[in-house]
C-alpha cells in the first residue's frame, strides 16, 4: 500500500485544523498519485528542551522517566473521525531520552483499537538528541525490538524511521520498516530529487517515503502550479520504491493556494 497525505503536529500550524480539514488535506494529496491512500503522520509525542517526550494524552496513572502527559486527550476525537473515512494514521514520537518501547506500549494500548492506525513512527533526529547531535544512530537490535513489540499489537503494522542521514538508520535490519527522508533546504527540485534518489537507492529493498513542502524550499516550489503534484511526480518517476509522500503542516495553507499560472 502506498500513502499520500500530510504531517500533523501541535506546533506546525495555527490554528490547528479540524478533523474534517485534515481529512480534506490528506485526500487532496493522495488523489494526485495513482493508487495512493490518504494518510496522516500524526505526531503524538514532542521532544522538550529538558530531554523529555511530551505526550498529548493523559497518563495511565503511572509515572515514567522522561515522559510527561497532557491533562486531556487531544487525539481520540480525530482518530475516531479518521476511522470512519478511511484515513490511514501513523502515530509518531519525537522520543528525546524517553524509552521507546514504553512509548510504543503507552500509545498502542491507548489507540491500537482504531482501525485508522496502521503503524508507529520515530523521528530519529530527536532520539537522545541532548547527547547526540541530530539524534543517536539506531542499532539493528534496538529497531528489531521495536518492530517485534509493534507487531505484537498488530501483525500488519509498520514502523517508520525518519531522518535525512543514512548513517542514523540501522545498518542491516530492514524488516517491516519504512525509511522516511525529511531533508530540506534544497536549491532546486533537481537537487532534491538527487538526494532523495540516493536515499531510495540505498534502501532499495525497503519502502521509502518523503516529507516535502518545507519553508526552506518554498523559494522554488512556490512557483509551481501544483507544488505537491509536481514534486511527487518527480519522486515517483525516479524512486520506484517510494511508498509515501507527505506535505508538512508548516506550509499547508500555501500548498493549496489556487494558482492561475505557474510552472507545470
Amino acid at each position: 500500500m502506498r500513502f499520500g497525505g500530510v504531517r500533523a503536529s501541535e506546533y506546525g500550524i495555527k490554528p490547528f485544523p479540524t478533523a474534517e480539514e485534515w481529512t480534506r488535506y490528506s485526500v487532496k494529496i493522495a488523489s494526485k498519485f495513482r493508487d495512493f491512500k490518504p494518510a496522516v503522520i500524526w505526531i503524538v509525542g514532542v521532544a522538550y528542551d529538558n530531554g523529555s517526550c511530551g505526550l498529548n494524552f493523559p497518563s495511565d496513572g503511572k509515572e515514567y522517566p522522561y515522559i510527561s502527559f497532557a491533562e486531556k486527550d487531544e487525539n481520540e476525537e480525530y482518530l475516531s473521525y479518521f476511522d470512519n473515512l478511511g484515513i490511514n494514521v501513523f502515530l509518531q514520537v519525537e522520543p528525546g531520552d524517553a524509552d521507546i518501547p514504553t512509548l510504543i506500549n503507552l500509545m498502542l494500548k491507548r489507540y491500537g483499537k482504531h482501525p485508522s492506525v496502521v503503524g508507529f513512527g520515530v523521528d530519529i533526529e530527536w532520539y537522545k538528541w541532548s547527547k547526540y547531535e541530530d539524534g543517536k544512530p539506531v542499532s539493528d537490535e534496538e529497531v528489531k525490538n521495536w518492530v517485534n513489540l509493534i507487531l505484537s499489537f498488530n501483525k500488519n503494522y509498520a514502523l517508520f524511521l525518519k531522518h535525512w542521514e543514512i548513517e542514523k538508520m540501522p545498518p542491516e535490519f530492514k524488516e517491516h520498516l519504512i525509511f522516511i527522508n525529511d531533508s530540506q533546504g534544497f536549491s532546486s527540485l533537481g537537487e532534491m530529487i538527487d538526494e532523495f534518489q540516493n536515499w531510495g537507492n540505498y534502501f532499495s529493498s525497503s519502502p521509502v517515503a518523503f516529507q516535502i513542502g518545507y519553508e526552506a524550499d518554498k523559494n522554488w516550489w512556490q512557483y509551481y502550479y501544483d507544488p505537491a503534484g509536481k514534486i511527487g511526480d518527480e519522486i515517483l518517476k525516479n524512486i520506484p520504491n517510494c511508498n509515501g509522500i507527505y506535505w508538512v503542516d508548516f506550509t499547508l495553507k500555501d500548498a493549496f493556494i489556487k494558482r492561475k499560472r505557474g510552472i507545470r
